[in-house]
């Protein structure tokens, strides 16, 4: 379901609004560029290609793309992966470890300073605890076991145009990345949350082909999810300290 038109106007935001003047605005602005271009402006800590706008749309805007609107004042929130209590630093960091496969921001660094930044200013006016609609991915249900030799008719069909045929991602001629890679060396490891597949399905169907989604049926978005999330990808290395207490889910690749 898409955020509806009162929802934009009491949460703004959803929108692309001006942002304040001074320091703080500046800090909003640098945490949007780290976001939007992610290894061009903070190189020490990505050791892939994406961005972290890659599956966080539109500047964390996009309804089930894992918008970021509200995320402030949800955290601290528990998490079964780590069985911890997480400050939403260690969120964003989870995410530069897995799905950028790189390594975790300082604290009190001014790239994470940004970030959060960025995030409390999208959250304005949302009341603390409460959940947007539309918060992280659409849940949606195959009716069929996934096939991923279905789904590599529809990737050929739907996707590779912008992923490539080999998953590899398309470039601009200065080498910045303009669709991210779905598998290989310079896309995310196995500890991300795309690197599921009940994750990877409802991403595509709200989501994908770009600019069309919903397009596909809940099964093809299964199907081609079964095919691109078993490619082979970067392995992460704190997998096995990962549901220590228990609760892994099913479509876990470890």
């Amino acid at each position: 379901m898409p955020v509806t038109a009162a929802e934009k106007d009491h949460y703004p935001g959803w929108k692309d609004n001006p942002l304040p003047d001074g320091p703080v605005g500046e800090a909003i602005a640098y945490g949007s560029r780290i976001l939007a271009h992610t290894p061009e402006n903070a190189p020490a800590y990505v050791g892939n290609a994406l961005n972290c706008t890659s599956c966080h749309l539109n500047g964390g805007r996009t309804p089930w793309a894992a918008p970021w609107v509200g995320i402030w004042g949800v955290f601290p929130e528990f998490r079964s992966r780590n069985a911890k209590v997480n400050t939403l630093q260690d969120r964003i960091n989870d995410c530069f470890e897995r799905s950028l496969n790189g390594r975790a921001l300082a604290p009190e660094s001014r790239e994470m300073i940004g970030i959060l930044a960025y995030m409390q200013w999208l959250s304005r006016d949302v009341p603390t605890g409460k959940n947007v609609s539309s918060r992280g991915f659409l849940h949606i249900k195959s009716t069929l076991t996934p096939d991923p030799h279905r789904g590599a008719r529809i990737y050929a069909q739907k996707c590779a145009l912008c992923h490539g045929d080999e998953g590899q991602g398309s470039y601009a001629a200065s080498g910045a990345m303009i669709y991210p890679p779905l598998w290989g060396p310079r896309s995310f490891n196995i500890g991300a949350g795309m690197a599921r597949l009940n994750t990877a399905a409802a991403f595509v169907k709200a989501n994908m082909p770009f600019g069309q989604g919903n397009s596909l049926t809940d099964q093809e978005a299964f199907d081609v999810a079964v095919f691109f999330t078993r490619q082979p990808r970067p392995d992460f290395a704190g997998k096995l300290d990962d549901w220590p207490k228990g609760g892994r889910p099913e479509d876990a690749r470890y």
